[in-house]
């Protein structure tokens, strides 16, 4: 699909909320529904700097299926992040590194079927590379932020090897008249930079971009003009009111999808189809580079399920080039 003329001018990645820790994020498929959200992890792929790919996709295997504790799935997250150095870490060292206790470390691998923290770290060493991955100490921080989105990049890519989830959700965005799509705080730049584009070749593109009491307004709002479908950016730090805004969604009947940064987040249990895509946490607000680039992959996809999206961006490109709308 061939784009418009303001193509060029992509939204660059949200800034978080705060600093947070400077470790990756991890990927996953969307938890199973129940009463623990988020606590049956699907396999997928990790991120973070120098992370291995298939370490952190062995890792996402050993917990799926397994519920675990809002405790226990911090230490997982942070496994998935840290996969390059999982296998070498004490269990004081991991309990540091996740912000819990020791003992909830060793909780955590008998919860996965181990005798203790020890057996668990054998078996990490068992199924991955025997030796510690190269020190990046050579990198400033800056670079380590960049290398770290080039790897939650490379994963995507490795995400979508399987396009079915997002051929599904481009024909459920094509299909719903209205479009809400839906991003507050640090996924507001994600959600506005899908609608621009999206609003070039779809008829009615409503960007919810604002809480408050007139989120369920405007949800209710695009059900009654006969909205079908939602799309939600779901970045760190989740606002409560987007989860919130989901679980009234699908109560509203609209299926829900969602790209968010991990399996993990506290949208997975309100979501029909999670998108994962990583965020990087090297410096003291993420980049989002990722969840971004899917977006685009999104619009794509919603592009070949409308018949009539690339005579929409011919006109546009006609109507600006008699405007002079762009300089070049």
């Amino acid at each position: 699909m061939s784009g418009d003329g303001d193509n060029g001018g992509g939204i660059g990645g949200a800034a978080g909320d705060g600093p947070r820790d400077r470790a990756g994020t991890t990927r996953g498929a969307r938890p199973s529904a129940g009463p623990d959200a988020g606590t049956d992890t699907g396999a997928g792929v990790g991120a973070g700097v120098g992370m291995d790919t298939g370490t952190a996709a062995r890792l996402q295997k050993l917990f799926e299926g397994h519920r675990l504790t809002p405790t226990q799935r911090r230490i997982a997250h942070c496994m998935v992040r840290r996969a390059a150095d999982a296998p070498f870490l004490s269990s004081v060292e991991l309990a540091e590194l996740a912000g819990v206790s020791q003992p909830s470390v060793t909780r955590f691998a008998v919860a996965l079927g181990f005798d203790g923290y020890p057996a668990l770290r054998r078996h990490l060493r068992e199924v991955a590379p025997t030796d510690k991955p190269g020190d990046t100490g050579s990198y400033n921080e800056y670079q380590q932020a960049v290398q770290a989105e080039i790897d939650n990049l490379r994963h995507l890519a490795a995400a979508l090897a399987d396009p079915s989830p997002v051929i599904e959700a481009g024909r459920l965005f094509a299909a719903s008249r209205p479009l809400p799509v839906l991003g507050l705080r640090a996924a507001t730049a994600q959600a506005a930079g899908f609608s621009y584009f999206a609003r070039k070749v779809h008829p009615d593109v409503r960007l919810l971009d604002e809480g408050g009491t007139m989120l369920t307004d405007r949800i209710d709002a695009a059900v009654r003009a006969g909205a079908s479908a939602l799309l939600c950016f779901a970045l760190p730090r989740h606002p409560r009111e987007v989860v919130d805004a989901l679980e009234y969604a699908r109560t509203a009947g609209l299926t829900v999808v969602t790209v968010a940064d991990s399996a993990f987040a506290p949208v997975a249990h309100h979501t029909d189809l999670l998108l994962p895509a990583a965020v990087g946490t090297g410096l003291a607000f993420d980049t989002a580079c990722a969840p971004m680039l899917l977006g685009r992959v999104l619009l794509e996809a919603m592009c070949d399920a409308l018949p009539d999206a690339q005579a929409r961006l011919e006109e546009f490109d006609a109507r600006a080039a008699a405007r002079g709308l762009f300089v070049e």
